[in-house]
């Protein structure tokens, strides 16, 4: 009997301790809290275009199709070195290689798709530094053999100073709601308590990608109008109410 108030003893000693390593502690807001999200946008002239750009070429063989693509996308390639385009601000954005069928019936001509050929194709992504030539850049392309083009996108390489300046209006206009609610609900003060940030930037607000194919006698410069494109912030701020 001895023995078993001992052993009771030692488990009734054992159960705060054990109690103690369950415990957490959480300090929640007890103050209301507001909940805000907020956008401003900074808008700037754009330094930066990006176009797409590329080769077709159609032949019997896969094989002459191929060749005869890469020997037109280099020469594409060349005339974009000789324009001035750096070789980081080239790449490749697709190569394909597809057999063509005329699937049109026709009096007197066999049942089925007829084989057209191959159609090979070498696309290019190019940025372009200097968007006041981006029109004759463009002619250029075409020029050297360029069957299709797609854009121009314009955007601004290094948007931080656009996104700095968005976020403080973002801040500066979620204090002023915070502020107004406070003073309506009768409280002293709104204190930010948490913030969120999501952020485009230098972009245009919507896509201005056109597809277009020329014909390589153009004598008119293309016109290009680059306008604006906007960096925008959107935070998600919330502010507890002080009495």
């Amino acid at each position: 009997m001895k023995s078993a108030l001992v052993l009771l003893a030692l488990a009734s000693a054992a159960l705060p301790a054990i109690a103690a390593a369950q415990t957490s502690v959480t300090i929640a807001e007890t103050a209301p809290v507001v909940t805000l999200n907020v956008t401003e946008s900074v808008a700037g002239s754009p330094d930066i275009a990006t176009v797409g750009t590329g080769v077709q070429t159609r032949a019997q063989t896969a094989q002459a199709a191929m060749q005869d693509n890469a020997a037109k996308t280099e020469k594409l390639i060349a005339a974009l070195a000789r324009a001035g385009i750096a070789k980081k601000d080239i790449q490749t954005s697709g190569i394909n290689l597809n057999a063509q069928y005329d699937y049109n019936q026709r009096d007197g001509e066999p049942t089925g798709p007829r084989f057209l050929g191959y159609e090979a194709s070498n696309n290019l992504t190019v940025k372009l530094r200097d968007v006041k030539k981006v029109g004759t850049l463009l002619d250029a392309m075409v020029a050297a053999g360029a069957t299709n083009i797609n854009g121009p996108s314009f955007a601004i390489d290094d948007p931080t100073p656009m996104l700095a300046q968005a976020r403080g209006q973002a801040l500066k206009s979620a204090k002023a709601q915070a502020d107004f609610y406070a003073q309506a609900a009768g409280f002293r003060a709104a204190r930010l308590i948490s913030i969120s940030e999501n952020n485009s930037g230098g972009q245009p607000p919507m896509s201005m990608l056109q597809s277009a194919r020329f014909k390589a006698d153009s004598v008119a410069t293309t016109p290009v109008e680059p306008g604006q494109v906007s960096a925008s912030v959107t935070l998600t701020v919330q502010y507890a109410l002080d009495k």
